[in-house]
């Protein structure tokens, strides 16, 4: 026969295998009744917390804030309260646990017990500290941000994957009066009073907001803003795509930077630079064309003769300095004007070596070209003769006895390159992405003393963009250097 218990022995296992810990409070405060959980979660055994008191089980630190609502509780004031409160372990350490408690009363409303439940949170709690502290500190991070944001000189833009300006800082805000004095529309590609360097209208195309907004990344694209042509401002833009964490496209980061005194500094360079070019070609010619005479007097001694020839020799190296310089100047203020006609790149490659054949012959170099018998091109002739000519003569002049320079020409889809390649002295790793600034010359250049401007491959690179080409450079110190140029063949 199934016996069933009443409703004492119910409540009394209830409790005791209830998976969360429990226990009976006397008004005392001391523990009456523990279930199992709550030895676990204390490490303690049933007959030694049932000889303590609650207080004693309690961090201090917690303890007044705990013993405050236990005598509301006595006092009638509340009949039941919660709270979070540490635990002290058997063995020291802390658990964090989460108290409900309710006070029993008899029949007649006198005070009983209290029915306390105890559920251990202690990684709840360590998880919400973590959690609190890394909040804390991407909350540090974001003021940070915040104030690198609005106090930095740069005027910072971001905007969504449509287009739509989100946030801005406070100087690109003042900024865009410039452009826009009617107002901006805080979408990307809005026309306004901003040019190119020449003087032309931006379009929307053209716009660096709308180029970031449909992907583009790039570094110091410059523009003037302005409406009164003689009191514009110029500005460097960069920009950077922002992206999800699965790489996707969310948005665009853009950088304003003004630049009118660098740019004003730079015109004013370049045409005291072209002025002075000028001014000195004139009187070398004259020079030139009188040592001629002169060279070609028959009662000239011969002692003056040779000192003849090298006043010549130094004065036509001055004249091709002036005209380098005329060329750069030329090609940073976009006047590099093209004559384009059909040329066979054939006859201009072998014409480029026979021109290179004494130097090298000297040097010690062979020099040998590889060509099919006839291949045209829409080119500026002379141009590119230059960059063929600077091209060969460099692959010589920074050879050594015993190597070699070989000049490539083919077709490909649409276009034709030219490859230059040599087996010469190279070029250093740190060294290969300046040598088409102006006035590079690389460190064993110097140390070789191999004479030169550093101009020519800047003039060289100027030509081929000109054309819509590209030039590339591979090279490795000893093992020689390979400049690979691809031009448009129509």
């Amino acid at each position: 026969m199934q016996v069933t218990p009443d409703g004492t022995e119910l409540w009394r296992l209830t409790l005791q295998y209830s998976p969360v810990g429990m226990t009976l409070v006397g008004l005392d405060g001391r523990l009456l009744m523990v279930n199992h959980a709550l030895c676990e979660m204390l490490g303690y055994a049933a007959e030694e917390l049932s000889q303590r008191g609650f207080q004693e089980l309690t961090h201090p630190d917690d303890l007044d804030a705990d013993l405050e609502q236990f005598e509301r509780a006595l006092s009638g004031e509340i009949d039941s309260y919660r709270l979070r409160k540490r635990y002290l372990h058997a063995d020291g350490h802390e658990v964090w646990g989460d108290l409900s408690v309710a006070l029993v009363r008899d029949p007649v409303g006198e005070p009983l017990h209290f029915v306390s439940q105890i559920l251990d949170v202690s990684e709840q709690h360590e998880y919400e500290q973590r959690l609190r502290a890394a909040n804390d500190e991407l909350e540090h991070e974001r003021q940070t941000l915040s104030a690198i944001f609005d106090t930095v000189n740069v005027g910072l833009l971001l905007i969504d994957r449509d287009g739509r300006y989100e946030r801005m800082n406070r100087r690109h805000a003042e900024t865009m009066r410039l452009p826009f004095p009617g107002g901006h529309a805080g979408e990307a590609g809005q026309v306004g009073h901003v040019y190119f360097p020449d003087g032309r209208l931006m379009s929307t195309e053209d716009m660096p907001s709308y180029r970031a907004a449909h992907g583009a990344e790039f570094d110091d694209y410059t523009y003037w803003v302005g409406d009164d042509a003689a009191a514009r401002t110029a500005f460097s833009t960069s920009a950077r795509q922002v992206r999800g964490p699965s790489g996707e496209r969310i948005g665009a980061a853009l950088a304003y930077q003004e630049i009118t005194d660098l740019m004003r500094a730079m015109r004013v360079k370049d045409e005291f630079v072209s002025s002075v070019s000028h001014e000195l070609r004139t009187p070398l010619t004259t020079v030139l064309g009188y040592l001629e005479l002169l060279a070609d007097r028959p009662d000239l001694p011969s002692d003056a003769a040779g000192q003849v020839r090298i006043a010549q020799r130094n004065a036509l190296r001055l004249l091709a300095l002036v005209s380098d310089v005329l060329d750069v100047a030329r090609a940073e203020a976009g006047h590099l004007v093209l004559a384009r006609m059909p040329t066979d790149l054939t006859t201009l490659v072998h014409e480029a070596v026979e021109t290179s054949a004494p130097e090298a012959e000297h040097r010690g170099v062979s020099v040998r070209v590889d060509a099919p018998e006839r291949l045209v091109a829409e080119v500026d002739e002379s141009r590119l003769r230059q960059v063929v000519d600077n091209l060969v003569s460099n692959g010589v002049k920074y050879s050594e006895r015993g190597d070699a320079v070989t000049v490539s020409l083919r077709a490909a889809p649409g276009a034709v390159e030219i490859e230059v390649s040599d087996t010469g002295i190279g070029i250093a790793p740190d060294e290969v992405a300046h040598v088409f600034d102006p006035f590079f010359r690389g460190g064993q250049v110097v140390a070789s003393q191999i004479s030169g401007t550093g101009l020519g491959l800047n003039i060289v690179q100027s030509i081929v963009v000109a054309h819509g080409g590209t030039i590339t450079l591979d090279s490795e110190p000893s093992r020689g250097s390979t400049f690979r140029v691809t031009l448009p063949s129509g």
